[in-house]
């Protein structure tokens, strides 16, 4: 097909438009239209995937020549929307396309099925009235939207609002629904308006060329809710979702408020993790202490320095603190010591960070000057704050956590007290556990159970990266202070291996030997754990690239 002169593919991602593979489109239509006097809505429909399917799915339940009245459609672009209503006038349909905004459009309880794939325009590219529409529709179903929500979040609650009594959501949706904080409204909508809430979740990408992960929302008795449960189907891709049966549902409870990530769990391995956690040998990250983004300078480039910048600006001891150097790569042994430090200064990592305290020295004057040469206080960090070349302060935090992970997520003690960026978070321990947890929680936490916590309260970022704020460390389980101190010694045991093990970058073979200081191998379903972990990793990991890496049986990413 030609491309319009109004239209192309750069257009179309611009708007999310993303056209749904036929498989894909037929399966949820095929469970959505269930009789022959359905009427169907496809919202944001581009050139009628899902209409197409329900003109068939209609045709073969014995509905009258041309479906009069029954096949509706809201299309942004007019182009697409031309496109739609010719491509079912070919296939025998009558339709009725509207062109608009699908956001802005009273939503009326007429359809027995909404069937379709909103677009999926990311936060930063939705703004301004597009943003402030979408939030107005959703806010028609009680649902406040954060302005981190993608344009599919308004879209998912609007097009519900037009399900009738009884009526079915068939929509394919991004799997971040599963995970991020801004979709929590839409999960506690979703399973208050429905009797029923179905995921369908593969295991590889459906859309070509498309890096985004994708599931199926599949909901029905529309004002028959609440629900306490969501029924799982898991499967390869589009084209094996015919071979799913109900025999292959199974049922799965979120808890109140927290995410879907759970879902993504192969079965049985949610109640392994259930009961590991559940009991009294872990507790949340929170029980141990506070985590905090760290310092924010405006200007890393100005702000950080190599121990040579130092001596070659002339500072003085106090216009500059030790730091952790920015990254996080530094920080994947158990234990930042001060002479780890001295080796990282002298490979000319930014080991300082510039922050006179009070009157800066002359030396600190003249580099101040240097940057107001080049424009450093006109940053937003900077220019907020008085003076702008005093970053606020945080002491040294007990631990330092990496938060931006290619393998998996990490506590590192901070022997050399040093202060942080925020591209770590800092870990500031109970007075009660301080000694304890310096000197074996980042050994600890390096157990199955709660490297596989990682996986599910954090959230999977582009290229693979596993990414936790600091509300979502807060709900890591780590293993409690009652059980480290009963397991000190054999901990201790362990912590050569480790720390040599880590170095040669095998984290998931060093876990085993944690999970053997701390149970000897036999409490809780280690096998089963160490399994899902490794499947959500290689599953992070590989659908983030084009070309997948290979993974061992121990989960570890290989290069290419």
């Amino acid at each position: 097909m030609a491309t319009h002169p109004h239209d192309s593919p750069e257009l179309r991602k611009a708007r999310g438009a993303f056209f749904t593979p036929e498989s894909v489109a037929r399966y949820v239509t095929e469970w959505a239209v269930r009789s022959p006097t359905d009427r169907v809505l496809e919202p944001s429909c581009g050139e009628a995937a899902f209409l197409l399917e329900a003109g068939g799915r209609l045709d073969s339940l014995g509905a009258p020549k041309g479906l009069p009245g029954l096949l509706h459609g809201a299309e942004l672009h007019a182009h697409s929307a031309d496109i739609a209503s010719g491509l079912l006038r070919d296939a025998g349909h009558e339709s009725k396309i509207a062109v608009g905004d699908f956001l802005r459009r009273e939503p009326v309880a007429a359809y027995d099925a909404v069937i379709g794939n909103p677009p999926y325009v990311r936060y930063q590219a939705f703004s301004g009235e597009s943003r402030a529409a979408a939030q107005r529709a959703a806010l028609r179903a009680g649902v406040i939207l954060t302005s981190l929500a993608s344009s599919w979040a308004a879209f998912t609650v609007h097009s519900a609002l037009h399900v009738r009594q009884g009526g079915r959501l068939g929509l394919v949706l991004p799997a971040e629904i599963l995970t991020v904080n801004y979709a929590a409204p839409v999960r506690e909508f979703l399973m208050k308006a429905f009797g029923r809430v179905r995921l369908v979740l593969f295991a590889e990408r459906v859309f070509p060329g498309v890096m985004e992960d994708v599931v199926l929302l599949m909901a029905e008795g529309r004002g028959e809710g609440p629900t306490d449960h969501c029924e799982l189907l898991q499967t390869t891709n589009g084209e094996t979702l015919g071979a799913l049966a109900e025999s292959d549902v199974r049922r799965w409870s979120p808890k109140g408020g927290d995410r879907w990530s759970g879902a993504l769990l192969p079965v049985g391995a949610a109640d392994a993790y259930a009961a590991a956690i559940q009991s009294r040998d872990f507790v949340p990250l929170s029980d141990w202490g506070d985590t905090t983004l760290g310092m924010v300078t405006g200007n890393n480039k100005y702000f950080t320095l190599r121990g040579d910048d130092v001596r070659r600006l002339g500072l003085e001891e106090g216009d500059v603190v030790r730091l952790s150097p920015p990254g996080s790569r530094h920080l994947r042994g158990l234990t930042l010591t001060t002479a780890g430090l001295e080796d990282l200064d002298e490979a000319g990592a930014a080991t300082w960070l510039f922050r006179p305290p009070g009157e800066p020295s002359r030396a600190a004057t003249r580099y101040i000057a240097a940057g107001e040469k080049v424009g450093v206080e006109t940053a937003y960090k900077c220019r907020v704050r008085s003076p702008w070349w005093r970053v606020p302060y945080l002491r040294p935090a007990d631990l330092l956590l990496t938060y931006m992970n290619a393998d998996t997520a990490r506590l590192c003690t901070n022997a050399a007290g040093v202060h942080h960026l925020n591209s770590v978070h800092g870990v500031y321990l109970l007075p009660e556990f301080r000694s304890l947890g310096r000197d074996l929680l980042s050994l600890a936490s390096l157990n199955s159970v709660t490297l596989l916590g990682a996986e599910l309260v954090g959230r999977s970022y582009g290229g693979g990266i596993l990414k936790l704020e600091p509300r979502e460390a807060d709900r890591w389980p780590m293993p409690s202070p009652m059980l480290i101190e009963g397991r000190t010694s054999q901990l201790r045991g362990v912590r050569r291996r480790v720390r040599d093990l880590l170095a040669a970058g095998r984290v998931f073979e060093a876990s085993e030997h944690v999970d053997a200081a701390l149970w000897g191998g036999h409490d809780h379903d280690l096998p089963t754990i160490r399994q899902s972990r490794a499947q959500l990793h290689q599953r992070r990991v590989e659908r983030s690239r084009s070309k997948p890496r290979s993974t061992d049986e121990v989960g570890r990413v290989s290069a290419p």
